[in-house]
């Protein structure tokens, strides 16, 4: 690692790691485009020949609106594991230094999780790839769906191990746990990596024609989610008691909407999971009871929106860390947005639409899914905002890595 930072990334730290994050949740936003506006008649999901379909017989707009998908998967999915690569590189050289040492023994340890986050989203990321530009991969996906699900169960054991050298290390011996500096949702990070592993496992059960395929995936992906329900309650519970405290810590303040896309992750898995009982174990589920699910997480995500963006302005977060000086923290601001928009698109189409509450591509369908548009495009903006002030020229000052 260099002695003198010259940009603010050359001052590594783990919460990098979210930046291509950032970029592999981006590449989910534009598959919603061909998601819900593309017909993929028999399948869950749309693939290559329903793409071209409807790009050769649609209209103007379904052709634009195709294109932009297109695109956008593209060019998010490349920075998504340019990033990846950028950092496991660097995260091996920070952990042989005395900073990297000293972080494995704070409370910043639990940063190491968003290695395993970032890799189980570029293998979410790489399955949209997969389905969207190659020929024929839904002829084949029965046999890539065994080869995942052995993926994740890798990523999954990564976390644990990860988590339990973390918690081994606090919960055996007193008064190592920084209680002052857990004043933030920033110990919430393992339970987010664990609950990316489970959407990934549940793909499986929502795409898979096997029962035994889909009882596996329905397994797996529940020991990996409720995993992370469990943790994510103890460790907001812990943190919102210690900001009540001593306050939200500044740097760190953006954790404070890790609920949102913490809640799409697992809302998703939900939904992936009651549509395998539903197709293969007799399992019925009405479109009603999506409605209730998906407006109770919406509901939820605005709250922890709304709380966050008090405290940002309040602190003047945007001015300090963004516009202003740096922090690799500020790339946990993408998630919210990107888990937002993602789940505005699942709440129109299967909650307003299925249940009849409006018309697909009506005046009113297209004003609800531009908010979700909006909400992405600005996190387009400030992913290449923030990639440019982290990586581009050499800037004064240093990165300040959120605790």
């Amino acid at each position: 690692m260099p002695t003198h930072a010259h940009r603010p990334a050359d001052n590594y730290s783990p919460l990098y790691f979210l930046g291509s994050l950032g970029a592999g949740g981006l590449t989910v936003t534009f598959f919603m485009y061909l998601m819900f506006w593309v017909p993929h008649p028999g399948r869950p999901v749309p693939v290559f020949e329903d793409i071209t379909g409807a790009f050769t017989s649609g209209s103007l707009a379904m052709q634009t609106g195709i294109a932009a998908a297109l695109v956008g998967i593209a060019v998010f999915a490349f920075l998504n594991i340019k990033s990846l690569v950028w950092n496991l590189r660097s995260l091996s050289a920070f952990l042989r230094t005395e900073k990297g040492a000293a972080l494995k023994t704070s409370n910043a340890e639990s940063q190491l999780l968003a290695m395993p986050l970032a890799l189980a989203m570029t293998v979410n990321a790489g399955f949209i790839v997969g389905l969207v530009f190659v020929p024929g991969l839904w002829g084949v996906v029965e046999y890539l769906f065994p080869l995942a699900m052995l993926a994740f169960l890798g990523i999954g054991i990564l976390a644990l191990g990860m988590l339990g050298n973390f918690l081994g290390r606090v919960l055996t011996k007193g008064g190592i746990f920084d209680v002052t500096a857990h004043n933030s949702f920033a110990q919430l990070l393992p339970a987010f990596a664990l609950a990316m592993t489970a959407v990934g496992f549940a793909a499986p059960a929502a795409m898979s024609t096997v029962p035994l395929v889909q009882g596996i995936s329905f397994v797996g992906s529940t020991f990996f989610g409720y995993a992370a329900i469990i943790y994510a309650v103890v460790a907001a519970v812990t943190g919102f008691n210690s900001m009540l405290h001593y306050g939200t810590a500044r740097e760190a303040a953006p954790t404070l909407m890790i609920i949102v896309p913490l809640l799409t992750v697992l809302g998703i898995m939900f939904m992936r999971q009651d549509h395998g009982l539903h197709v293969s174990f007799d399992a019925h589920a009405i479109a009603a009871d999506n409605l209730v699910f998906l407006t109770r997480i919406v509901a939820v995500q605005v709250v922890f929106l709304l709380l966050g963006l008090v405290v940002l302005r309040r602190q003047n977060y945007f001015e300090s860390f963004v516009f202003g000086g740096t922090s690799p923290g500020a790339y946990a601001l993408v998630c919210p947005g990107v888990g937002f928009s993602v789940m505005l698109h699942f709440w129109i189409n299967k909650g307003l639409v299925a249940n009849g509450l409006i018309a697909k591509f009506s005046a009113g369908y297209w004003s609800l899914t531009a908010i979700a548009i909006a909400v992405q495009l600005a996190m387009v903006a400030l992913i290449f905002l923030l990639n440019r002030r982290h990586f581009g020229h050499p800037a004064e000052g240093t990165a300040i890595p959120a605790e």
